[in-house]
């Protein structure tokens, strides 16, 4: 029998979309039974959250913080995850000194955006022609799919927001091209996408665009709609250059500066793991930090994934094959993508693309189901479905095999819920089956993260940042660190341990202390070579030595050159150092209440950080500080013979300097140092000394041009709209006549 044909009103579309909503929610509640810091764990808490803090304490303050000068392993914020051209993410930046419990606030934050990614989801699953009950299927699952709740969620912040406007682009971007949307939102949601400043969904949306142009024009058969949409996509490009610019200017002075492309089998995913996608409880097979077989279902993507599809009428979904190319070749391009290679320039760990290949399969999954799932042969289609999760369980217990019988119950659980909203879709239609398919997603939420706990990625740094503040010495000035996190035991991560007087990561932005150690992805390698210095501010045992070594150019130690106040050495690095006199000019210092794990180095004669600027080196010149910011310098100096000025500043590029208002070459010591050659003759010259993110004049050209080619579209698109008739609402007549056989 055939349902009569029904468009689906706005109402039910926004009651849907409401229930996306709720629904995300209700995952967030499951989660945090299971673990209540679990969205503030691994990288959130080690470098996220600490650096909106120092974002929006400098943004208080009115400083724009392109720069940090005393931050110097981390203080270049164009070249990090701080997106300082996103709107949105400002907006978390400002709040976020206000609130002394950052876990808390994280968890609010990423439940914001894990609605919107929903939503995102939901609006896709619409476009492509997919009931609003089935749509929201989708959206409610994305969130709680593997890779995406344990590591974008949970760690990765900038994964989960650009993951968030991207879902929203492509529906946008397939609105765009099929004349029932305008080029804004398009436009809006590509340049918050790239301006998150992480690559991997900045080259996402490029692959979704492509895969978007190619499925509409097979569907629509005409290149006017996809020359626009390529129009919008440069114009966004072209907006949201200015958040890349600087990083790909400044690559060859980074960690990140190769661009080879190599076979590395860590964190590539073999394809047969798809096969686990329905299971659970699968554990998954391919290497990573914790060995072959990972202690995470990170790639679990939804419990009725793969079922569903002995539920589809495969004869009549063949028919819409052109309509839903984009969706198909997007997943398939995940597919591959996420086995391998391992490394392609700056974008390595395949694994990090299963959100988009969850995100690929739901959409494709539930738009099937919406539109041509069937119950004709239900006994048949049964069977099929049960032979399938026969195979989800030996694909998993294969790949691990100790616990067989554990995943041998949790297929048969797939079976028993399915069978109940097989049962339910047949005799109480769609909304009760679509419900209980959400509903059953929560338990196996909790299931999976209490399962996984204590979990392998957290830190356990402090929630609350007053307890962190009070718990540690008042080192004011710049503080270099001494240490290595991999020699902290389990008990020593507390406040009351370790995390009472030391710091790793950007944990010393998140009590407002100014290290040189932080958390990079992008460091600086000259800089990170002459301290062995790691990541996440740890350094080698050689670091102590190196420190106080002088530098062959200048003759000053790198501790003088960076104008470093006092130096924390962790004691299980060096236990006997402290038996040993400190070196010339530096004294040891005793903080009780704070020296069960630290020794303390402080200079003699006070800090140096406050005495000339940043000048920390002069040869030949004399040199004297007349202000300071932290992109500028200006110095007073006189040299009759020629000399130079070395400034406590990491030599980024960018740097430009002036001489009574005339250009001067610039150059550094120890390819780290920014320093200045003052010519011979100089008598009471000004110099001036500027940083600038590299490209910036191009990126604010590019910028405008792309604002100005948006203007274009969208006066091209409202004159053509005038002179059609009204386009309908989302998730109307945008979308073909569904009937649901039985």
């Amino acid at each position: 029998m055939t349902d009569n044909v029904h468009l689906d009103s706005r109402r039910t579309v926004i009651r849907w979309g409401a229930v996306t909503a709720v629904g995300v929610v209700a995952g967030y509640a499951a989660v945090l039974l299971a673990n209540a810091r679990h969205y503030f764990t691994d990288d959130t808490e080690s470098q996220y959250t600490a650096l909106w803090v120092g974002l929006g304490k400098s943004l208080r303050e009115g400083t724009f913080p392109l720069m940090v000068p005393e931050q110097w392993m981390a203080g270049n914020n164009t070249m990090d995850d701080a997106g300082l051209f996103n709107p949105p993410q400002l907006i978390v930046d400002l709040i976020a000194p206000s609130i002394d419990n950052v876990a808390a606030y994280a968890t609010v934050v990423k439940l914001l955006f894990s609605i919107v990614a929903a939503l995102g989801v939901y609006r896709i699953c619409l476009v492509y022609g997919a009931r609003p009950v089935w749509s929201a299927v989708a959206g409610v699952a994305f969130p709680l799919s593997g890779w995406f709740l344990f590591f974008d969620q949970a760690s990765w912040m900038t994964a989960l927001t650009g993951t968030a406007w991207l879902v929203h682009a492509w529906a946008s971007a397939v609105r765009y091209t099929r004349g029932t949307g305008g080029p804004i939102p398009v436009f809006v949601f590509l340049y918050l996408t790239i301006t998150t400043q992480y690559i991997f969904p900045a080259i996402e949306a490029i692959l979704v665009l492509g895969a978007v142009a190619v499925g509409e024009w097979l569907y629509l058969r005409r290149w006017q709609p996809i020359a626009r949409l390529v129009s919008v996509a440069a114009c966004a490009g072209l907006a949201g250059l200015i958040a890349f610019l600087p990083s790909m200017l400044s690559a060859d002075v980074t960690w990140r500066g190769a661009w080879d492309v190599i076979n590395d089998p860590f964190l590539t995913v073999p394809w047969s793991e798809s096969l686990n996608a329905s299971l659970p409880s699968a554990l998954p097979a391919f290497p990573s930090w914790w060995g072959y077989v990972q202690p995470l279902p990170v790639t679990y993507i939804a419990w009725f994934l793969v079922p569903a599809l002995a539920f589809v009428d495969w004869r009549r979904a063949a028919g819409a094959w052109r309509e839903l190319t984009s969706v198909a070749l997007f997943s398939l391009v995940m597919l591959m993508w996420a086995a391998g290679p391992g490394t392609i320039g700056p974008l390595r760990w395949p694994a990090r693309v299963l959100p988009m290949l969850a995100l690929g399969l739901l959409v494709l999954v539930c738009v099937l189901i919406g539109r041509f799932g069937t119950f004709r042969n239900v006994r048949g289609r049964s069977a099929a479905a049960a032979a399938l999760i026969a195979v989800l369980w030996m694909r998993s217990a294969s790949a691990d095999p100790a616990r067989w019988s554990w995943h041998l119950l949790s297929a048969l659980g797939v079976a028993a819920v399915g069978a109940a909203v097989i049962r339910l879709a047949r005799t109480r239609g769609a909304a009760p089956a679509a419900a209980l398919t959400i509903i059953a997603m929560f338990p196996i939420a909790f299931l999976q993260v209490h399962a996984a706990q204590p979990t392998p990625m957290a830190w356990n740094l402090p929630a609350k940042r007053s307890d962190a503040q009070n718990a540690f010495p008042d080192f004011t000035g710049t503080t270099l660190q001494l240490g290595d996190r991999g020699l902290l035991q389990k008990p020593d991560k507390s406040v009351d341990g370790a995390y009472g007087s030391l710091v790793f990561g950007n944990y010393a932005r998140a009590i407002e202390l100014d290290y040189v150690n932080g958390y990079t992805p992008t460091g600086h390698f000259y800089f990170g070579d002459l301290l062995c210095m790691r990541w996440d501010g740890s350094v080698c045992a050689d670091a102590y030595r190196r420190a106080f070594a002088p530098e062959p150019e200048t003759g000053r130690t790198l501790v003088d050159l960076m104008n470093v106040d006092r130096v924390v050495l962790q004691r299980a690095m060096f236990p006997d150092v402290r038996d040993t006199a400190a070196p010339q000019g530096w004294t040891w210092v005793d903080y009780p209440g704070n020296d069960r794990y630290i020794w303390v180095l402080e200079r003699e004669d006070g800090l140096a950080s406050s005495r000339n600027g940043r000048i920390s080196a002069v040869d030949g010149v004399s040199a004297t500080s007349l202000g300071e910011s932290d992109t500028s310098c200006r110095v007073r100096v006189t040299s009759a013979d020629g000399g130079r000025v070395v400034f406590a500043r990491l030599g980024w590029p960018g740097y430009r300097a002036s001489l009574d208002g005339e250009p001067i070459p610039i150059t550094t010591v120890a390819r780290s140092f920014v320093a200045v050659d003052v010519p011979a003759g100089t008598d009471n010259a000004e110099l001036v000394l500027t940083w600038r993110p590299p490209g910036w004049k191009i990126g604010i050209v590019s910028a405008a041009a792309g604002l100005a080619g948006l203007a274009a579209l969208q006066w091209l698109w409202r004159r053509n709209r005038r002179s059609n008739r009204p386009a309908p609402a989302e998730g109307e007549a945008d979308r073909p006549p569904i009937g649901v056989t039985a």
